[in-house]
């Protein structure tokens, strides 16, 4: 069974603009978004996962969106350093909730950019990291270091794809799904080098953030709007959860901002 952490939507809202989606003049609806976050919050439990809820803070709108708490892995945690003033608030909640279950909490220096899950995400036993909008690259060698790991790092050149995981899904049979105009073209090369049956996603599905999916085995949970990418993803033998998520995408997140793995792996 998959563990999760979420956070109510209950102070979630359009109270700043940090990446290109977001819109003070435009705003999301507040019971639309508690709709939809607890349509995800139902389809994973469906699918078995056991959900651990952190208590939302208000003053802190993001921080819904757990991906970009930190990085787990066994039970060792590393919060994030977000570069936006705006976020820096959310670190010590997500660090004492973590602590107070029974992870062991490690920082990064002050200067070492970090966005946790959002920017660093395993395929395989490699740990594919992001960098440029939100994370630095100093921070997933010292991360990769903390944990013992493998890792590579890739430049993302668009702003609207600012984490990784707004444009590149690894899946469990080695493969992943992306969108590779999000990446500079070494990232390209790179990404096309150390993964297989890679699945491209066309802009008119990936500015629904339909990489931002949660994968639970042959389960993948992803927001409406990816017909062509749902088509292959059958194909290949994957069950497929579409959800609106349209209050979300309004802030430049989906169902994987929404959701951080306890942990993303056992181990090494």
């Amino acid at each position: 069974m998959r563990e999760l952490l979420l956070c109510p939507p209950d102070h979630y809202g359009i109270e700043y603009e940090i990446n290109p989606w977001m819109s003070r003049a435009r705003g999301a609806e507040a019971a639309i978004a508690q709709q939809q976050w607890k349509g995800l919050y139902e389809t994973l439990l469906r699918l078995d996962c056991k959900v651990h809820l952190v208590e939302p803070v208000k003053g802190l709108p993001d921080m819904v969106f757990t991906a970009n708490a930190g990085l787990a892995i066994g039970k060792k945690f590393v919060p994030s350093n977000f570069r936006h003033q705006e976020r820096a608030g959310e670190a010590p909640y997500f660090a004492k909730w973590m602590e107070a279950h029974g992870y062991e909490v490690t920082w990064l220096p002050n200067d070492y950019y970090f966005e946790g899950e959002g920017d660093a995400l395993f395929g395989g036993d490699t740990l594919f990291c992001g960098y440029k909008f939100r994370s630095d690259v100093k921070s997933h060698h010292k991360v990769a270091e903390m944990f013992g790991c493998h890792s590579i790092s890739v430049e993302l050149v668009d702003a609207r794809f600012y984490h990784i995981d707004t444009c590149f899904c690894p899946l469990p049979d080695g493969g992943a799904f992306w969108f590779p105009a999000a990446f500079d073209e070494y990232g390209q090369h790179t990404i096309r080098d150390h993964v297989t049956d890679l699945i491209d996603v066309v802009e008119e599905e990936a500015v629904h953030f339909s990489c931002n999916a949660v994968v639970l085995d042959r389960q993948v949970v992803l927001p409406e709007g990816a017909p062509n990418l749902v088509r292959q993803l059958r194909d290949r033998g994957y069950e497929c959860h579409q959800l609106p998520m349209s209050e979300f995408l309004k802030a430049g997140g989906a169902c994987k901002c929404l959701t951080m793995f306890l942990p993303q792996r056992e181990t090494i």
